[in-house]
């Protein structure tokens, strides 16, 4: 008989010399396997076989499960650097104008949203309150429209913080897809801020709420010293 080795002598040679090269190989291992268990004919069950295959699979469920872990933990990182950026933005200003011009732009782009809008309760919202008018973020509102607007469509008593889709107009205007909303407790008076985003999956309900209710009592203490 010829001992003149089939393959050729380097691939062979690297495969003595490292047998890992092949045994970490999950597709060269899986046609071993096969070809041994067609030597075996088909009156022979390969049980180490089958076990090997569902611990494959197990692994392989392992290893997805693994990557989502990491891929949560860095989007909760990244998450929370975003907010900790917009709340130190938000302690600069000194007076009440440039507080809503860095809300509107520099806030509103840290977070990457596309729409922004702080909302005030007064008894008379018809520029009356004694807040200067500006072109920004800033609306006044009747009394009673903070928690019904973050009442409506579900039916639930009002909650500090709402993610939720939207598909209707709504303060943002027509092309905001979801939104979040964060009550803001400004003593005698209530507030509300709501940030939209045209991407329909940017706030889902099921999303965590920590972090914006660390940006809300934020906007709550800013808002107290100017307006209190």
């Amino acid at each position: 008989m010829s001992s003149s080795p089939l393959m050729d002598p380097q691939v062979r040679e690297r495969i003595i010399a490292d047998p890992a090269v092949v045994l970490d190989d999950k597709d060269i291992m899986r046609v071993l396997v096969a070809a041994n268990e067609r030597l075996m004919g088909p009156n022979i069950v390969d049980l180490r076989g089958i076990a090997m295959d569902r611990l494959e699979a197990r692994l392989d469920k392992l290893e997805d499960t693994h990557r989502s872990v990491i891929a949560a933990a860095y989007d909760n990182v990244a998450g929370t650097a975003q907010i900790h950026r917009a709340v130190l933005r938000l302690l600069e200003p000194q007076r009440f104008e440039t507080f809503l011009r860095d809300l509107n732009e520099d806030v509103r782009s840290i977070l990457r949203v596309d729409s922004l809008r702080l909302i005030i309760e007064a008894d008379h919202a018809d520029g009356e309150d004694g807040v200067e008018r500006l072109d920004g973020p800033l609306v006044m509102e009747p009394r009673g429209f903070v928690d019904a607007y973050l009442r409506a469509g579900s039916g639930f008593p009002a909650r500090s913080v709402v993610l939720r889709r939207i598909g209707v107009a709504t303060i943002h205007g027509s092309d905001i897809e979801s939104e979040a909303c964060l009550r803001l407790d400004l003593g005698d008076d209530v507030g509300l801020l709501a940030l939209g985003s045209r991407q329909p999956g940017h706030f889902l309900p099921q999303h965590g709420t920590d972090l914006l209710a660390f940006l809300g009592a934020t906007v709550e203490r800013a808002l107290r010293r100017f307006l209190g």
